[in-house]
């Protein structure tokens, strides 16, 4: 996984935790919470036989059910509970998010993570996408007319559209079918513009710097011990030398240790400030386009304030990245793609209650 911002992910699922807790008093709002969430996926399971690597009910058992699969040896029922969103950063620096003209003007989403919430383990897992995955890209004209559908860069899709929640539903629907159609119960699109904002929200972040970066912050050198203030966290996530093949995956090892500080930076705000949600919400709320409603943020509050997360729930998807021309093209290992959506999504049968 290399794509940008990984924070805008991890950001999210907090900003859920936090907000939740002016919430939890509403449970009658908790009741059409998952409805809503459930009638926004356009699936409810992903259709694996669409892969080579799908195995069917191959001993003719009469219990087989539609959305179980075998893999290495074992079977496997798809787990209908899991929650899943899409989060997307998005590569504007503007201060509000406006909506544009049909066309490509939406901005392409540098950022692709699904966030999967497990009730069954209580986990929170993470799955990065390549901004530069090929895959299915649906092509519009400047009057918002389907044109064709092209294999290209998955961040490209949300280009296409008003920048607004037109964009974002072109983005779920290319992300979808990239993992079989997965279900994508929601999704949250957020400016580059707002990871200083949401860093100093937290009151900073130390990180000991993994790599030089002093060509875009001087603070950034090797080895020193930084605590990220504004465009200092914005650079130290965001940046990378685009003349250094595969800079992403550097890139990506200084958003997973963002990732830890950050939370823990949070936590503390939480315990210090009790209005520290409605502050933190209120700071990037012009920032982001989200589609997940209060009363969906009150179902997943419960769940949210328990769930376990650390470095190793961050899933990514092997491939090889080839340069055709200027820009870089990314092929990612239907294997590796294939196990990452048997592992978070589905549980052996033998393992279920």
């Amino acid at each position: 996984m290399r794509g940008k911002g990984k924070i805008f992910l991890i950001i999210w699922a907090v900003l859920m935790t936090l907000i939740s807790g002016a919430l939890l008093g509403f449970e009658i709002m908790r009741g059409f919470g998952r409805a809503n969430l459930d009638s926004k996926s356009a699936t409810t399971a992903p259709v694996m036989a669409k892969s080579a690597l799908y195995e069917g009910n191959t001993t003719g058992d009469s219990k087989w059910q539609d959305d179980w699969i075998r893999y290495n040896g074992a079977v496997y029922d798809y787990n209908e509970d899991i929650i899943t969103f899409l989060i997307m950063g998005i590569d504007k620096d503007d201060e509000i998010v406006t909506k544009v003209a049909e066309g490509t003007d939406g901005g392409q989403a540098d950022a692709l993570f699904l966030l999967a919430l497990n009730p069954h383990n209580q986990t929170i897992s993470i799955i990065g996408i390549n901004r530069n995955t090929m895959t299915d890209v649906d092509v519009y004209d400047e009057y918002g007319r389907y044109q064709t559908t092209a294999k290209a860069q998955i961040a490209l899709q949300h280009g296409f559209g008003n920048g607004m929640e037109e964009s974002c539903e072109y983005q779920v629907k290319a992300v979808s079918n990239l993992f079989h159609q997965l279900p994508i119960h929601g999704y949250a699109a957020i400016n580059m513009s707002a990871i200083p904002v949401i860093n100093d929200q937290v009151g900073g972040v130390d990180v000991v710097v993994l790599e030089d970066l002093t060509k875009f912050d001087k603070k950034l050198e090797k080895g020193a011990r930084v605590h990220l203030e504004g465009k200092t966290a914005f650079h130290y996530v965001k940046s990378r030398d685009i003349y250094i093949p595969n800079s992403n995956g550097s890139r990506l090892e200084r958003q997973r240790q963002y990732i830890n500080s950050f939370i823990n930076s949070a936590r503390t705000m939480c315990r210090e400030n009790n209005n520290a949600a409605v502050e933190l919400f209120t700071a990037i709320g012009n920032k982001m386009v989200t589609n997940i409603s209060a009363d969906e943020i009150s179902y997943l509050a419960p769940f949210l304030v328990s769930y376990k997360f650390d470095i190793d729930n961050i899933v990514t998807i092997d491939g090889k990245t080839e340069k055709n021309g200027k820009y870089e093209e990314f092929y990612a290992d239907e294997n590796s793609l294939y196990e990452a959506i048997v592992n978070v999504f589905y549980e052996k049968i033998n393992d279920k209650n």
